[in-house]
């Protein structure tokens, strides 16, 4: 049994943490943290096998809590700040997980921190549903999404578009980044800057990818994509 505690100071992070967790077998919840110095008392009196961290939260900030913490348990940071992330390998630190991520991404963390015991207990992908939901972060809110319900995204500029069947969302993330974090069977990229969910496709004619009212342009270098989905 992994026995964990999140310290974060936003609630939401603490829902989209343990979800995961609860995908997973024998992952333990033992605690929810809401700033480093609950942490600390907490851990005063009791062990963990694993830490779920945030770096920038009121009084004390999650590096200098670690500093605090003798024989610290293996430490997973979660935070939308990258620029901590060479400082953070410094405190030997399982791995780095930068807001918002996805469920294989977060599973990839958990792999690399418990290797032999995430192989000996089978949590790997193949054996674990894969959530048809993700958060994304727009205007300092994250927003839970239905991956289904995503038509397309695209890349314009530092931000991504995300067009759904009710609302188009701007988030400040690359391209690339929220690609990884979608259903790799149910998202196709289609043009340098374009990615679609085949299965909200109307037409395609000729260079152009009709999604319900939307048209998509086919890049030269992914017509192979659309072959290949055409048979």
């Amino acid at each position: 049994m992994i026995r964990y505690l999140i310290i974060d100071d936003e609630h939401i992070a603490h829902d989209i943490i343990k979800g995961y967790c609860d995908v997973l077998p024998n992952m333990q919840l033992m605690k929810n943290c809401y700033d480093a110095l609950e942490a600390f008392e907490y851990l005063n009196r009791n062990e963990v096998d694993l830490i779920f961290l945030d770096l920038n939260m009121p009084v004390l900030k999650g590096f200098e809590f670690l500093r605090t913490v003798q024989n610290p348990p293996k430490v997973i940071v979660t935070t939308a700040y990258n620029e901590f992330a060479l400082e953070g390998y410094e405190h030997n630190i399982s791995d780095y997980l930068l807001k918002p991520f996805g469920f294989e991404r977060f599973l990839k963390a958990i792999s690399k921190a418990f290797g032999n015991y995430v192989s000996e207990k089978k949590i790997v992908a193949e054996s674990t549903p894969v959530s048809n939901r993700i958060f994304v972060q727009s205007n300092k809110k994250h927003i839970q999404l239905e991956t289904v319900a995503i038509l397309y995204i695209e890349a314009t500029g530092n931000y991504t578009k995300i067009v759904t069947t009710t609302e188009t969302i701007m988030i400040r993330e690359k391209f690339s980044a929220l690609l990884e974090q979608l259903p790799k069977n149910d998202f196709l990229q289609v043009h340098k800057s374009f990615a679609v969910a085949p299965k909200h496709i109307r037409t395609i004619e000729g260079n152009v990818i009709v999604i319900e009212n939307y048209s998509i342009p086919i890049g030269k270098i992914y017509k192979l994509n659309i072959t290949q989905l055409l048979k």
